[in-house]
């Protein structure tokens, strides 16, 4: 394959990834964010530490995080921040090796569902946003509209 037919859909690819990656954060982010007493009281069960403060940093990560993310605003840090986030969350919320039974069988697999998700949104630091992002938007402006990208 060529090098100019493999990068063919990249951007695309790049956008698809962006939504997959947060689509999750943010369903479960707004219901956190609808319910914050629900959210905070189920933290304090679990054993979060200050669960107030931790639910307002979840439905920060979850919501307008992921929302930049989906939007391409600033993908690359906030890509890094959601990946240590993602990484934390295992090891707070789902701690399977303290656990026996079922219960220490569904945590090991959204502990390492955690681990996957945070090695989607290292590759998306490496990446980047592609074209389809306001980033790249607005660096084309500040740029008088050239991006520096050799022409496809």
């Amino acid at each position: 394959m060529s090098n100019t037919r493999q990068g063919y859909f990249s951007d695309e690819i790049i956008l698809l990834a962006r939504l997959l990656l947060v689509i999750l954060f943010l369903k479960f982010g707004w219901s956190k964010l609808i319910d914050y007493s629900g959210t905070a009281a189920y933290m304090a069960q679990t054993g979060v530490p200050v669960p107030e403060l931790s639910a307002l940093v979840a439905i920060f990560m979850e919501v307008f995080v992921s929302l930049a993310i989906l939007l391409g605003i600033a993908t690359r840090p906030l890509a890094v921040l959601m990946a240590g986030y993602t990484i934390a969350t295992g090891f707070l919320a789902h701690h399977y090796w303290t656990m026996t039974g079922a219960v220490q069988y569904e945590n090991e697999i959204n502990f390492y569902k955690n681990v996957s998700i945070a090695g989607g949104f290292l590759m998306l630091y490496a990446a980047g946003s592609g074209k389809y992002a306001l980033d790249t938007k607005l660096g084309q402006r500040l740029r008088g509209g050239h991006t520096g990208a050799n022409p496809a």
